[in-house]
């Protein structure tokens, strides 16, 4: 109980002690120590080995055994002069811009298609976004048996069937159209990602407000552009970052689909850094590799999230 001392004589009234103040006089632990404990696993799971990583680009560690040598930066000046690492660089820059501007375009017209008021809206939802949740491994070897080069197997067979066998390829083995045919890949199966985020952002816009702009007299297509495309601003955003990052770490569907063949065509850096390691054993260099991809994504990132931060206060 708390008694007010400025109150009249003979009208001291008390004044009950709020539960907030009792705790902060209890002396209860702050929320944050609660994290302490899975702040330690994550410093002793990711950030000591991140940190150890770093400290191996300067080095000609072979990977196994612990003798290494302090190289200092020739690691990072082999890298400027690896025609295959630059090459990789290329590749992977390619891939990135088909993926996020062909994967996202596809999403957003497929989320406004199942948006609309058609009684197989559910389903469709459901078939598009079902390959999202299948292995990436397992995607590839699928798609690496619709590539098959054989004329009479999967896509070249169905190109015959209808006969468009003239546009017959040897899909992963050509050095042309082996990147962007595993380019198409990853669009298939995570365009429907892209379209649950789109569609996320389609249903918080309100309905009042293309009601509103129909009693005006405009178009489907003013009222996309200056009512639903404003409001998508956060779910742009968000889509731009998880395929920009998606593409320039990719890695999985790479590896099982061509190896980074025919020669280096579809190489990236993520396969290079993996082969570097673990086929030549050049861990140091691997190491290097790396460290360089994680500052490019990083710096992309914040870039990007910047310049989306930046329309979406002003959408």
């Amino acid at each position: 109980m708390t008694v007010l001392k400025d109150a009249p004589a003979g009208a001291a009234r008390a004044v009950p002690t709020t539960p907030r103040r009792r705790r902060r006089r209890s002396g209860t632990a702050p929320p944050w120590l609660f994290a302490v404990p899975a702040i330690a696993v994550y410093a002793l799971v990711v950030l000591y080995p991140s940190l150890a990583g770093v400290g191996s680009a300067f080095t000609d560690w072979s990977g196994v055994g612990q003798d290494r040598s302090f190289v200092g930066l020739a690691n990072f000046r082999e890298l400027l002069h690896d025609e295959q690492a630059l090459g990789s660089l290329r590749n992977t820059l390619l891939l990135t811009v088909a993926i996020v501007f062909v994967q996202n375009g596809i999403g957003l017209l497929l989320a406004l298609g199942v948006h609309t008021a058609i009684k197989s809206r559910m389903a469709l939802r459901a078939v598009f976004f079902a390959p999202v949740v299948v292995s990436p491994v397992m995607v590839a070897f699928l798609w690496k048996y619709v590539y098959n080069p054989a004329p009479d197997a999967g896509l070249n067979a169905m190109l015959g069937a209808v006969g468009l066998g003239g546009l017959r390829q040897d899909w992963l083995g050509n050095p042309d159209i082996a990147i962007w045919s595993v380019a198409f890949t990853v669009i298939w199966q995570c365009a429907g990602y892209s379209m649950v985020i789109f569609l996320a952002g389609l249903e918080g816009v309100p309905r009042e407000l293309h009601e509103a702009a129909m009693v005006d007299g405009a178009g489907t297509l003013h009222r996309f552009r200056y009512i639903t495309w404003p409001l998508l601003a956060p779910a742009v955003t968000i889509n731009l970052m998880l395929s920009t990052v998606g593409g320039l770490t990719l890695f999985s569907q790479i590896l099982a689909m061509t190896n980074g063949g025919p020669g280096y065509a579809t190489d990236t850096l993520s396969t290079v850094l993996y082969k570097q390691a673990f086929v030549y054993g050049r861990f140091g260099y691997s190491t290097a590799i790396a460290l360089v991809l994680a500052l490019f994504v990083a710096a992309v990132s914040f870039v990007q999230i910047a310049y989306l931060r930046s329309r979406e206060t002003t959408s």
